[in-house]
């Protein structure tokens, strides 16, 4: 009887491993099949290992948004043909930029059983000159345009501009010397032309002028500003109501802007501006969709903004001037940066 009862139960276990590695290669076939899917989906992006080099003449450079093994990484594409097959780099970043052969890489680092994060400075082989830990999740970031001097934003309590119970932080450094702001709240604060002092202060999403000059937004007292920021002087000055995540044009005269509407719902407030920094006109583009990014400048009349799509994030493009339509310039793209 005990032989039996034994036999019985060697019977059921090999019937349950036997069962169990079945259900354990359906399962891995499944999800070969579906990788194999998403690498072959039809109009998908062709993404193939090779070298990118910032500011390589005629070349896009971003973060590959497309499934696979090389999404997140940095790529570059022929700018005359974005959907074109694009060359990954293998550098993984969730936040970049690069101007005047530096990047800028806000990446996550596992340190245990936690997430952190940090600011990787890239030469123009996407080498690493400099590490620097963050404060928090990345947000923003920014390049100067002769590539010296660095920015970037982190979420330090909150993940979403969209309410008011987030804090930021944001730091400038000169990659150069190394000399870095930890936190520019801590900059003189002008709020039409008087010093302001308060507690609720956050500040993000610079874009830079020159070495020493930029433009970010200052939030205080449920209101946002463009403010201009000299670093020479450690100040800041407000210029302009309800602006978010602003983005100098190449000729300096205009910024693109987020701006909250009236009438939108809270989970989606925004449409994409210009601002003429010289009248103080603003010109509300042909994209009437919520634009939850810090748009870029493709050239002196178009605009480049990502939005959500079929792999997380597209790009699409608009005219600066208010003309036009939207229309889609690559799939499964985000932080883009354009050279001749």
């Amino acid at each position: 009887m005990n032989l039996t009862r034994a036999h019985r139960l060697l019977i059921l276990l090999a019937a349950v491993l036997v069962l169990g590695g079945v259900a354990l290669g359906a399962t891995l076939h499944a999800a070969g099949r579906a990788a194999e899917k998403d690498r072959e989906r039809p109009g998908g992006p062709r993404v193939l290992p090779g070298e990118v080099v910032l500011g390589a003449t005629g070349r896009t450079v971003f973060r590959n948004m497309a499934w696979g093994p090389h999404r997140d990484e940095i790529a570059s594409v022929d700018g005359r043909a974005p959907s074109g097959p694009r060359m990954s780099s293998g550098v993984r970043c969730l936040r970049f930029h690069s101007a005047g052969g530096t990047g800028i890489c806000l990446r996550s680092v596992r340190r245990g059983l936690r997430d952190a994060y940090r600011a990787v400075v890239l030469d123009a082989r996407l080498r690493e000159r400099g590490r620097y830990d963050l404060a928090g999740v990345p947000s923003r970031a920014r390049v100067a345009p002769g590539g010296r001097v660095a920015a970037w934003t982190v979420f330090v309590s909150g993940d979403s501009y969209a309410g008011s119970a987030f804090s930021t932080r944001t730091s400038i450094l000169d990659v150069r010397t190394g000399e870095l702001d930890r936190n520019i709240e801590t900059y003189r604060f002008l709020l039409d032309g008087r010093p302001h002092l308060s507690a609720d202060l956050n500040v993000w999403g610079v874009t830079f002028a020159d070495d020493g000059r930029f433009y970010a937004t200052a939030a205080t007292g449920g209101r946002t500003y463009l403010v201009e920021g000299e670093r020479r002087t450690r100040t800041l000055r407000s210029l302009h109501a309800n602006v978010e995540c602003p983005s100098l044009s190449p000729d300096g005269t205009r910024v693109a802007y987020k701006k909250r509407v009236a009438g939108a719902s809270p989970d989606a407030p925004w449409r994409l501006y210009v601002l003429d920094l010289r009248s103080g006109r603003e010109t509300a583009t042909a994209e009437r969709r919520n634009v939850d990014d810090q748009a870029v400048w493709r050239d002196d009349r178009t605009l480049v903004y990502s939005l959500p799509g079929d792999y997380g994030s597209d790009l699409w493009t608009v005219p600066a001037d208010g003309s036009g339509t939207p229309r889609v310039l690559m799939e499964a793209a985000l932080a883009p940066v354009f050279t001749g």
